[in-house]
């Protein structure tokens, strides 16, 4: 079956949606809506859909079966609660919302209404991702020691002026955790496991006019005894790729963005030497380290490939609701953590 889907919110990260979409197998886009007709019109016209300039006009359409919802991050629940009580599938950018119990009432209507969803985080579906998650799952780390994620990048102060949401805590959420941040975030507890204490420092030191950090550290303490950091900052010149560290007694593997910077075991394997062949070259995208239009779609196309197979076989999304509102709940710590000067322990 080929899915109709349909993108609500045409912002930058909407170009992405669209071209995954054109991409992808078991999918189509048919619809987009804006309130703003003129974009709503242009959008049409680039990637051969229709146009819509209401939410009423936009769930009409006969053929519309999944909903991407790119609008701003604190304007995700409301039309996610009419696209689950309309039936649709649902498929949100990060974060889910900018807190847990916007995040709660996406994850129930979902529920109630018999609909699928997952949240964004392609960084999930890098096929090496999934190799030092195999790793870890066949224990070829040992004990875990130091799980560590590094976000260093560069917004300049014209990224804050120019949009009507970016810096602000009503609709941005956060800053640098959780706009930024939270793909590395997220991955880091993809391949580390739940955090169960958090103490958390941020400021505010290379932009003005902005609501929200643009700097962060955290010190993390894992439930499997590993303890990690994390770092988090649109401040830092000129920008470098996201970058996840994981350290254990047995091996570490160090990775930027999609490419292999350590892959080292006590015990080598036959397929070692592929993988650090394959991974070690360069990357091909800037991550969106200093420019947010320099990333890859190929991971949404692989999120929104395994949300058709999650309607053909009746399962869940590999990142479903629940495994969404993790990264949300470690932000939301980190940020408790800072106001109150002392350690956070999760659940949150």
């Amino acid at each position: 079956m080929n899915y109709g889907f349909g993108i609500i919110g045409l912002g930058l990260v909407a170009d992405f949606h669209a071209r995954a979409i054109k991409e992808m197998k078991g999918g189509r886009l048919i619809a987009c809506v804006s309130k703003n007709k003129d974009k709503a019109t242009t959008f049409a016209k680039k990637f051969n859909c229709q146009a819509c300039y209401s939410l009423e006009e936009f769930f009409s359409h006969p053929d519309l079966d999944i909903v991407n919802i790119c609008t701003p991050s604190g304007a995700h629940l409301e039309p996610a609660i009419i696209a689950a009580e309309a039936g649709k599938h649902l498929i949100i950018e990060k974060p889910l919302e900018i807190n847990l119990q916007r995040c709660d009432k996406i994850i129930n209507v979902c529920e109630k209404n018999a609909v699928k969803l997952s949240g964004i985080f392609q960084s999930r579906f890098f096929p090496l991702s999934r190799i030092i998650k195999n790793a870890i799952k066949q224990d070829r780390f040992g004990q875990l020691v130091l799980c560590d994620a590094y976000v260093k990048w560069q917004r300049d102060q014209a990224y804050y002026d120019d949009g009507v949401w970016h810096g602000t805590k009503h609709l941005d959420g956060g800053g640098a955790l959780m706009n930024q941040s939270i793909h590395a975030i997220d991955l880091l507890y993809y391949f580390a496991g739940d955090i169960i204490e958090i103490s958390g420092y941020v400021n505010t030191i290379g932009h003005k006019r902005i609501e929200v950090e643009d700097n962060a550290v955290a010190i993390l303490k894992f439930k499997n005894g590993a303890l990690g950091v994390i770092e988090g900052s649109t401040s830092v010149y000129p920008g470098f790729l996201k970058r996840i560290e994981i350290s254990g007694t047995k091996g570490s593997a160090i990775m930027e963005e999609e490419t292999l910077k350590n892959w080292d075991f006590r015990k080598e394997t036959e397929g070692d030497k592929e993988i650090i062949q394959e991974f070690m070259s360069g990357n091909t995208t800037g991550g969106g380290a200093s420019d947010p239009r320099s990333i890859s779609y190929q991971g949404h196309k692989k999120q929104f490939e395994d949300m058709v197979e999650a309607i053909n076989k009746n399962r869940q999304p590999l990142v479903d609701g629940n495994e969404a509102r993790k990264s949300v709940e470690i932000v939301l710590a980190i940020y408790q953590s800072a106001r109150e000067r002392k350690a956070v322990h999760l659940p949150y």
